[in-house]
């Protein structure tokens, strides 16, 4: 197995087109290793830095995890090999918490060493990008559009879970090969 490093913004459109149907974040603290399923997030330049923008929940297990260490890789599938499998690992990521069980054992993925921090990429899902927090802001939902509210149901004292924007800085991109 091998990487080939690539420029994130040559590939943008394949991380676009996939977000939709689910891509990974995944974590890891204290060698707990998580990964969420995200529909949402985005790609661009910040104080002359690239940047992924991933959106976490403070009800997740994840958030967790990015609050203990700030680290965090985003995995996509990329060609057809691994399609099912991906859709598999993206499935079972998207349905069930790492606070009860391993998703990625369960899953059957397949673990790779990340190259400048501690969460692994994962071989199904190819196209990496690791990141590192470099600023985080909650999106309070009072600030939000009134078009998007849906997207943030309230508990039953009325507030609702918000979303916090992690802002990443991209420290490394690739495709894993075999």
């Amino acid at each position: 197995m091998s990487i080939r490093e690539i420029n994130i913004f040559e590939y943008a459109g394949e991380i676009f087109k996939a977000l939709p149907k689910g891509i990974l974040l995944t974590s890891e603290a204290e060698d707990c290793i998580n990964a969420m399923t995200i529909g949402w997030g985005s790609i661009g330049i910040e104080w002359g830095k690239p940047i992924f923008t991933a959106y976490v929940r403070e009800s997740r297990f994840t958030y967790e995890l990015l609050e203990r260490t700030g680290e965090f890789t985003i995995c996509a599938p990329y060609g057809e090999k691994y399609a099912k499998e991906a859709a598999k690992i993206i499935g079972m990521c998207g349905s069930i918490s790492g606070r009860e069980v391993d998703k990625l054992a369960k899953a059957g993925a397949h673990l790779v060493d990340a190259e400048m921090i501690r969460p692994p990429a994962i071989k199904e899902l190819p196209l990496t990008i690791e990141c590192r927090v470099v600023f985080e802001q909650v999106q309070p939902v009072k600030k939000i559009s009134y078009r998007f509210k849906n997207f943030y149901p309230t508990d039953s004292e009325g507030v609702a879970d918000e979303h916090i924007a992690y802002y990443g800085e991209i420290l490394k991109s690739y495709i894993i090969e075999e």
